[in-house]
């Protein structure tokens, strides 16, 4: 809740900078009260900054769908590459288990 606190006065300060009055909307607050709980992590993502501690750690996070991709860039990107890969069946010698054989 402190970093929320902070974010917020960040954003707050630069509001007033640009001379742009703050405003809220008592509609959004559910959303904005569920925008911390990530059920599922997302599988194509663009990030801003990427930080690096003990633990690799990316800012400014925003979640692509694989559709967009396809649309995007078509000549690069199909749908069957970037769709879920959970709803299919990974071939036979491919995946978790046989890598740590291999090593």
């Amino acid at each position: 809740m402190k970093r929320a606190r902070d974010i917020r006065d960040q954003l707050e300060g630069l509001l007033e900078r640009v001379e742009i009055e703050l405003s809220s909307s008592p509609n959004e607050l559910d959303a904005v009260k569920n925008a911390h709980v990530i059920q599922v992590l997302p599988r194509w993502v663009v990030y801003h900054e990427l930080v690096l501690t003990t633990k690799e750690y990316m800012r400014q996070v925003t979640e692509l769908k694989p559709d967009w991709l396809v649309e995007i860039a078509p000549h690069y990107y199909q749908l069957k590459d970037v769709e879920d890969p959970a709803s299919k069946k990974m071939p036979k010698g491919v995946g978790r288990t046989s890598e740590l054989v291999q090593l």
